[in-house]
């Protein structure tokens, strides 16, 4: 766990916040005149979720999927079947 003073801190500060949000650095100690005064760690993200599958059972596919390609070319056209 670096440390780094107020001075590194303030012209650095990108550079400490891509290590941490890497994984490079778990996290810096900031301190102000050699004491300790503050942890730059990474925030803890939410998990995402499920995604796959939400919409399971909410549709059915058709059978044939080129079906209706007569239907749907007609309606590109403006020209009746």
């Amino acid at each position: 766990m670096p440390t780094v003073t107020m001075l590194e801190a303030k012209s650095t500060l990108s550079r400490l916040l891509e290590a941490v949000e890497s994984g490079k650095e778990a996290e810096f100690i900031i301190a102000r005149n050699g004491k300790p005064v503050a942890r730059l760690v990474p925030l803890e993200r939410p998990p995402a979720g499920q995604r796959i599958g939400v919409a399971k059972g909410l549709f059915v596919a058709p059978s044939d999927i080129n079906g209706g390609d007569e239907v749907i070319e007609t309606l590109f056209s403006g020209t009746p079947a």
